[in-house]
């Protein structure tokens, strides 16, 4: 999924042979919401009508991707891959049906693109709306004090006339009142080829809300931005584990066969230990090992940034052969953390007290059907683990069958799915 100007010359083809997967053990995942096509929550007939004619809304390109629960609100990601999005920001009601319109965050104003082409600057865009516009998200993230950080890359139409809007940036939000809080430009010093920020990790704690980071994997050239909420700078962090495996970077999801050179990605802030710090767990897309840093090594721009910082990271292990992992995330309840496994169409897990070895990972779920590229994973405050699938390689590199379900939301409670597999320990 790596996104410079050299990075979607893939070669596809169709795959021949089947992947033999583990054994799934414990209670398989649900399905809570799934969709052939998504549908939005449009204010009029005549106003969906409209965009239809004009092609501000062409419904087969319009392919969800993150996902984030806050109580009764789950955010849907709807990244503008091609031209037609209605929305990328939007969310469904945890109460609404199996197949529910999406609706846009904060509102509709807020999700239409500019008139204008050239507006990206280091100081934003003159050509945004206002700062609470939404160009293209890929993850966004709800932190322990109800603010809603979103990534947005500024970036349109990538697989096609890809146009920046705006430079990439952060987007806060007010989860009760659903205002803007802060809006930050990335400087474009911070910016390199192939650079792109697709993800956001946020590293704060309830009663402390102020001084929080956000992590954003720069996953095209390989570096981490570091970004300070109570001094509200960012800067860049580079390091050879932040590179892709050249070994892990063949596929074969859903029929199709692919090459990708995606870096760092995957990323999950661990439980405080008792000096007070925190790990931060990382991968490279394209990669099957995990690695660990020291939250203060991060947020210490000097010295993260010295040839000293270098040995702070550590490589925990290898997960096995096909273990590569879009997303990551920590459940401070058990201790595991809970991965996507692509090209097994599954959800894997590793519970930190053990070492990271393959025979210490577990594959909670498996389906051919139902989990056709894991994308996207959360856990709630409940205890609740949330999984989004949506055959993104098909989307990209071949086509969708509108009469299939294309795109699923699948649930399961983390200490149930765990149950005979290694991680339950």
């Amino acid at each position: 999924m790596q996104l410079g100007p050299n990075s979607l010359m893939l070669m596809v083809a169709t795959m021949g042979t089947m992947l033999l997967l583990p054994e799934v053990f414990g209670v398989k995942l649900r399905e809570k919401f799934k969709w052939r096509e998504v549908s939005f929550a449009w204010p009029s007939e005549d106003v969906k009508q409209e965009a239809l004619a004009s092609g501000k809304y062409v419904v087969p390109n319009n392919l969800p991707l993150g996902l984030e629960r806050w109580r009764d609100k789950l955010f849907i990601t709807v990244p503008r891959w091609k031209s037609g999005v209605a929305a990328s920001l939007t969310y469904v009601n945890v109460s609404d049906g199996m197949s529910p319109d999406l609706r846009p965050y904060p509102g509709w104003d807020e999700n239409q693109l500019p008139t204008e082409r050239n507006g990206a600057s280091d100081e934003g865009s003159s050509y945004l709306k206002n700062n609470a516009s939404i160009i293209s998200t890929f993850r966004v993230r709800a932190d322990e004090c109800d603010r809603l950080w979103v990534m947005d890359t500024g970036l349109a139409d990538i697989l096609g006339d890809a146009v920046q809007y705006a430079p990439p940036s952060l987007v806060l939000f007010d989860l009760y009142t659903d205002k803007l809080i802060r809006r930050h430009f990335f400087n474009s010093t911070l910016l390199k080829e192939d650079s792109f920020f697709a993800n956001v990790i946020v590293d704060t704690e309830r009663g402390d809300c102020d001084n929080a980071y956000a992590y954003i994997p720069d996953l095209g050239s390989y570096a981490v931005i570091v970004y300070s909420l109570a001094d509200d700078r960012s800067w860049r962090i580079k390091h050879n584990f932040f590179h892709f495996d050249p070994l892990a970077g063949d596929y074969n999801i859903g029929g199709v066969n692919f090459q990708w050179t995606d870096g760092v990605f995957g990323m999950a802030v661990g439980k405080r230990l008792q000096d007070g710090t925190r790990p931060v767990y990382f991968h490279a897309f394209s990669s099957t090992k995990e690695f660990m840093v020291s939250n203060t090594v991060l947020k210490n721009e000097s010295y993260a940034q010295s040839p000293q910082a270098y040995y702070d990271y550590k490589l925990l292990g290898d997960r096995g052969p096909n273990s590569q992992s879009s997303a990551e995330f920590y459940d401070s309840e058990t201790g595991v953390i809970f991965y996507t496994q692509v090209n097994k169409d599954g959800v894997g897990c590793w519970n930190t007290v053990m070492p990271l070895t393959a025979d210490t990972q577990g594959l909670v779920d498996s389906d051919s059907d139902a989990l056709v590229f894991p994308n996207d994973l959360k856990v709630d405050n409940e205890g609740t683990l949330w999984v989004l699938s949506d055959r993104l390689p098909m989307f990209i590199f071949t086509s969708l069958d509108a009469e299939q379900y294309n795109y699923r939301i699948l649930v399961g409670e983390t200490r149930d799915i765990i149950k005979g597999t290694p991680c339950d320990k």
